[in-house]
């Protein structure tokens, strides 16, 4: 028998569920590094990454993009991805809302509240401080969980 699901965890699941594509900003070509290992994990998992790092030129077969702004418009990004240090999130936050992304995510150990409130003015939703791969693997173990078939 399964626990009852949180509301955030309902959440997070929902949200998991409609995202397409992820921009990872800070997105590192050199495998080992938490960026790469996690961009790789949600590639492989069917989600498309866009790399967003100035000093990249292509990270996991995806062309990569100095900022946020400089990534085509139709790519239609839902979900920005964050590995900076958290004094380098809110001019990230600011260009999330102006490319009209959905969620503005900032990894495992990264808060900024300026960042949060800076999306969610902009209509974004905000998840600080976790790991998105943590996160959706937790969630699929549960789903698992409850339904053994």
């Amino acid at each position: 028998m399964g626990r009852d699901l949180t509301a955030e965890d309902r959440e997070l699941r929902a949200l998991l569920g409609d995202v397409h594509t992820i921009a990872v900003v800070g997105l590192s070509s050199k495998p080992g590094r938490p960026s790469h290992e996690v961009a790789r994990y949600l590639q492989r998992h069917g989600y498309r990454i866009v790399p967003v790092n100035p000093n990249e030129t292509q990270v996991l077969g995806e062309p990569a993009y100095p900022s946020l702004r400089d990534a085509p418009g139709d790519l239609g990004i839902d979900v920005v991805d964050v590995f900076r240090r958290a004094e380098h999130t809110p001019a990230v936050a600011i260009d999330a809302v102006a490319i009209g992304a959905k969620v503005l995510w900032l990894q495992e150990d990264i808060v900024s509240e300026e960042a949060a409130a800076i999306a969610t003015a902009g209509g974004l939703d905000v998840i600080m401080g976790v790991c998105i791969r943590q996160v959706r693997e937790r969630l699929l173990a549960e789903d698992r969980a409850e339904d053994p078939d």
